[in-house]
This record gives C-alpha cells, sequence and structure tokens, in this order.
C-alpha cells in the first residue's frame, strides 16, 4: 500500500513494485495521476487497487485500508509517501498553510500506519516505512512548518518501532530520510507571501535535485527488505546525518553561518547573461 503514489517517490516505488511483481493498492487525492501510476504499473502485469483519498481523512484513509484488507486477504507492506512542502518566515506564514503541512506530512502518515496496522500485524514480514527528511534531521529557516511535521514523523516512527519490538511483533519501522529527489514536491509546495517562489524552485531543481525518484525507491526497498530502522536517500541526507551526528545542536550556530558564507560568494549574473533580470 503506497500513499503519494500519483506522482515522484510514491510513483516510482509503485512501478518498482509492480516490476518486482506486487499486488498493489495505490492511494492519492490527485485521481488523475492516480490514473497515470495505474497505467504504468498494469502494464508490468500487477493487479492494482486505486483510490482517490485525502490521507488528512481519516474516514477515507480507514475504508481504503479495509478494501484492501478484504481483496487481498491482508496488508504485507505500507509506504506512507505522501507529502507537502512550505516555505517562509513563521511571521510571514499563512497559518492555513502551516495547518496544511502538519496534517498531510503528520497525520497523514499517522492515519495511514494506524488504519492498516492492524492487517499488517497479521503478515510474517509486515512493514510500515515513513517519510521523513533531511530536514527531520537538522532544521534550517523559512521551514518551520515542514521541519516541525517531519521531526514529527521521525519521533512517531521511532516510538513506533520500539513499541511493536516490546510487544514481540515481527512488523518492522523504515522511516526514510530523503535528500534533494527529482520531484515536483517543491513546484507544488505552498510559499509565504513575499517569497520568490520562481527562484526558490529553480534553486532546488537545478542545484539540491540529484536523486532520480527511480533510484530513491530502489534504495528505500533495498532498506525496507533489511528492516532498517533508518534509511538515507542521497549524498546529500547521508552528510546531513553525519553532521548531525558530530555536532548535535550545535549545528544551529553551523547552519547560518555556512548560509551566509554561500550568499556571499553566490556569483552575480550580469545584464547580458541568460537568465538574468
Amino acid at each position: 500500500m503506497i500513499t503519494g503514489a500519483g506522482a515522484g517517490i510514491g510513483r516510482a516505488l509503485a512501478i518498482e513494485l509492480a516490476r518486482r511483481g506486487a499486488r498493489l493498492s495505490l492511494l492519492d487525492r490527485d485521481a488523475a495521476a492516480l490514473e497515470g501510476s495505474v497505467a504504468r504499473c498494469e502494464a508490468y502485469g500487477a493487479r492494482v487497487l486505486s483510490h482517490a483519498v485525502d490521507v488528512t481523512n481519516w474516514d477515507e484513509v480507514q475504508a481504503a485500508a479495509g478494501v484492501v484488507n478484504s481483496a487481498f486477504g491482508g496488508v504485507d507492506s505500507v509506504f506512507a509517501a505522501a507529502g507537502t512542502i512550505h516555505r517562509g518566515s513563521l511571521l510571514d506564514s499563512d497559518v492555513a498553510d502551516i495547518e496544511q503541512v502538519m496534517a498531510v506530512n503528520w497525520r497523514g502518515s499517522v492515519y495511514t500506519v494506524k488504519a492498516h496496522l492492524p492487517f499488517v500485524l497479521g503478515s510474517a514480514e509486515g512493514r510500515i516505512v515513513t517519510f521523513s527528511s533531511a530536514f527531520g534531521l537538522v532544521a534550517t529557516s523559512k521551514y518551520t512548518a515542514y521541519n516541525a511535521s517531519k521531526f514529527a514523523v521521525r519521533g512517531f516512527s521511532e516510538a513506533l518501532r520500539q513499541e511493536l519490538a516490546a510487544a514481540g511483533s515481527s512488523t518492522s519501522v523504515t522511516c526514510v530520510f530523503p535528500g534533494g529527489v527529482r520531484t515536483s514536491i517543491v513546484r507544488n509546495g505552498l510559499f509565504a507571501a513575499g517569497e520568490n517562489r520562481e527562484a526558490v524552485i529553480r534553486g532546488f531543481e537545478k542545484r539540491v535535485a540529484r536523486t532520480e525518484p527511480d533510484r530513491a525507491a530502489v534504495t528505500i526497498l533495498s532498506g525496507a527488505e533489511r528492516r532498517r530502522a533508518r534509511v538515507f536517500v542521497g549524498a546529500d541526507a547521508r552528510l546531513v546525518a553525519s553532521l548531525a551526528r558530530l555536532l548535535g545542536g550545535h549545528y544551529q550556530d553551523v547552519l547560518p553561518a555556512l548560509e551566509g558564507f554561500l550568499r556571499r560568494k553566490r556569483p552575480r549574473r550580469g545584464p547580458g547573461r541568460a537568465g538574468s533580470g
């Protein structure tokens, strides 16, 4: 079962699992995008159930979980990949945007896992896979809502892993920490007033998004199969994890200084250069 299956990492996971012969339950609130993912998976001969579902709606998520359990006689693996992002200072951010980010990233993950967990526990090798972020390892300015949501997913995942282990369950919990993956998350994200949306998108797509979704999917599945507690996607995510281990809370002193240094070093474009203005 995969949420956020209409695009990005969710779609890449669905296609890779279809290629490996899995039966799939795909959830996304964008019905048209979801249809595209279903077609790609069915091209590999996969049996696919699809549900146009808002992961922030408990009744919808719970109903979809019941359908897949009835259709397939259980659920082996859950990938709670649905997510959204927001950029902007807290002062300039709309409260509705903050609530939306927390609802999709945090509450959507909790609803997805809770609705499917009773069925996963019946599997001999059940797996729960949640999605934090490199921004769930260290926080940075202008991403307060996104940081908060991804730190929350990390805490939820680590607590649940311990809870299931203490209960003697064979179900594993893996928390994924992607770095910059080539998806539309920033292009489709939320922005506070005064933010240069196009500049942020260009910066992400040209300088940050280094990992292709299909490569991310293979890394995630490898970690889940090994029942690892954490999976880091991309060299940037691994670097951030190392930074967090080495510096602890002191990274909050280092990052602002580094960001300031990079801004001073960034070359300015002249009036005659492509992309200027």
